[in-house]
């Protein structure tokens, strides 16, 4: 089975809550774009591609990691682009959760992804098509940056609002459902 082969999987399983908003069309959305571009899953298509990400959780359930961005300069959940060594959609966001916080041992939330996003970025990507889970730190768990960023720093949930976009407030909002 290829990456592309189980994001469509994925995308045909996952289910939103009622009242989630867009995330309907969004799964359309995202399985119209692989229809349409075998190589969707990939940076190279110039009509978007799918990415990975995971908000890391702390032990406690109490605190979200979140990064700042080295190119972006906003905080934000740890993510990015699927790699070839990739098998599945999990795999590309705990290996990107894992690489930006340093954290291993990370696990992810059961139930598939916690929600899509999309959103526009400068060509020649145009699009990001996100695909984003969370993700549960160990205890005694230690976070170290990487070079996509320019600090790590654990936030309180009353506090994300305050420091993020609304992407990683709804983000954290869903996530909070299923812990």
């Amino acid at each position: 089975m290829t990456l592309h082969d189980d994001a469509t999987l994925v995308l045909k399983g996952y289910a939103p809550e009622q009242g989630a908003g867009d995330q309907a069309e969004l799964r359309q959305a995202y399985l119209d774009h692989l229809a349409q571009h075998d190589d969707g899953m990939w940076k190279a298509c110039g009509a978007g591609h799918m990415t990975a990400s995971a908000l890391v959780i702390d032990p406690e359930r109490e605190k979200v990691l979140l990064t700042l961005h080295r190119k972006l300069r906003m905080w934000l959940q740890m993510g990015g682009h699927c790699e070839p060594q990739d098998a599945t959609l999990e795999a590309a966001a705990l290996r990107e959760a894992t690489e930006e916080s340093g954290i291993t041992g990370l696990t992810l939330l059961p139930g598939g992804p916690v929600r899509l996003d999309r959103h526009p970025i400068p060509s020649p990507c145009n699009w990001h098509l996100d695909v984003q889970y969370a993700a549960l730190a160990p205890a005694g768990a230690a976070e170290r940056i990487s070079d996509e960023s320019l600090e790590l720093r654990w936030f309180g949930y009353g506090d994300v609002p305050e420091v993020a976009d609304a992407s990683v407030v709804r983000l954290l909002e869903a996530t909070r459902s299923r812990l």
